[in-house]
């Protein structure tokens, strides 16, 4: 593992949020060099540079093949068992006790054992933390943006948190050309960080009505929640105006429930839309936005907060439940205390 990033998928299984088999090994937003291969295993090779992706995909079954590989069952019901695709665990502790995989990957580690249809080949030459938040902020960010909403250039966009997920919607958001693009979080930073990623507008929640009064007082075109709050998805509904559609991007509690207005999604024709994954295709995404971020149109590197090394995980899930962190990144290498260990060999 070269790089991994420290989500809020992570910290809602530590919180009891994302429930989850234990003892599990965390991390899902990560990159690494592939140091083996199983036998099956036949287009990747020793020393190639990868991107892990949170659900692994078939390629034939029906969401899939319609461009939907987030959507894949099996994949839903292994990650929920914490288990890898083909079925089982391949990580134990010291003591030879079994250890879940979180999504597949199980990023916060010096290795992995991964499903081959849980990475995306890379251009070598793309940095470790460049690469490691390809595989959930901008994939969840950019997709968002791309493919589940489509945002054309001047439509109008409000973004509901700016975390890494939310940045990454805004640098998306800015790079589809919509306009205004408002930023809502009650960080100051992160509303600032947000402005220089191309959003036109920043404020805190308590500040959006008078800013949507002034702004846009017949609603947004998209309001994207990036929190997993249900308070925070009724007021994105509430921001979006006629023919408006709210993309709900966070993970809520399990138990959590929400309403709106029944009338107004038929007589305003206002629109809900899920978007796990950012409804994305990681084998096609993630190359386009490497493309994109070597051309400049992408500054991926500006959600880096900090790196910190794997002695430090707690920390880190500290300084990311405070709110005041956008990504930090762990380097697994710079590390002086044993992770779990492995046994068998990569699917």
């Amino acid at each position: 593992m070269d790089a991994a990033g420290l989500c809020h998928s992570d910290l809602s299984v530590v919180d009891g949020n994302r429930l989850r088999p234990l003892p599990m090994a965390l991390g899902h937003e990560a990159a690494g060099t592939v140091a083996g291969t199983g036998t099956s295993v036949y287009d990747v090779q020793v020393g190639d540079r990868v991107v892990l992706v949170y659900v692994p995909s078939c390629g034939f079954c029906k969401f899939c093949n319609s461009g939907r590989p987030a959507l894949y069952p099996a994949a839903a019901r292994a990650n929920g068992r914490g288990d890898l695709i083909r079925g089982g665990t391949r990580l134990h502790d010291t003591a030879g006790a079994e250890v879940r995989h979180h999504l597949g990957v199980s990023g916060f580690a010096t290795h992995a054992v991964v499903d081959r249809n849980s990475l995306v080949i890379i251009d070598p030459e793309v940095p470790a933390d460049i690469a490691a938040l390809l595989g959930c902020a901008m994939l969840t960010g950019f997709g968002a943006v791309t493919h589940t909403a489509g945002v054309r250039a001047g439509d109008s966009v409000v973004v509901f948190g700016l975390g890494g997920v939310g940045q990454a919607t805004v640098i998306a958001a800015a790079a589809s050309g919509a306009y205004p693009l408002i930023a809502v979080d009650p960080v100051d930073s992160k509303q600032e960080l947000a402005r220089q990623l191309g959003g036109s507008h920043g404020c805190s929640p308590e500040g959006l009505s008078d800013l949507l009064a002034d702004v846009l007082p017949d609603g947004v075109d998209w309001a994207f929640e990036v929190v997993g709050s249900v308070g925070v998805l009724q007021a994105a509904y509430a921001a979006t105006g006629r023919g408006g559609a709210t993309v709900s991007v966070g993970l809520p509690h399990p138990s959590a429930h929400v309403s709106f207005p029944a009338l107004s999604i038929v007589a305003e024709n206002r629109s809900i839309l899920g978007s796990y994954m950012g409804s994305a295709q990681p084998q096609r995404d993630i190359p386009a936005m490497i493309q994109l971020w070597q051309a400049g149109r992408l500054p991926v590197e500006r959600l880096k907060s900090s790196e910190i090394r794997l002695d430090d995980i707690n920390s880190g899930l500290d300084a990311l439940a405070d709110g005041g962190a956008v990504r930090q990144l762990l380097r697994p290498g710079a590390v002086t205390q044993p992770g779990p260990t492995m046994s068998g060999t990569a699917s």
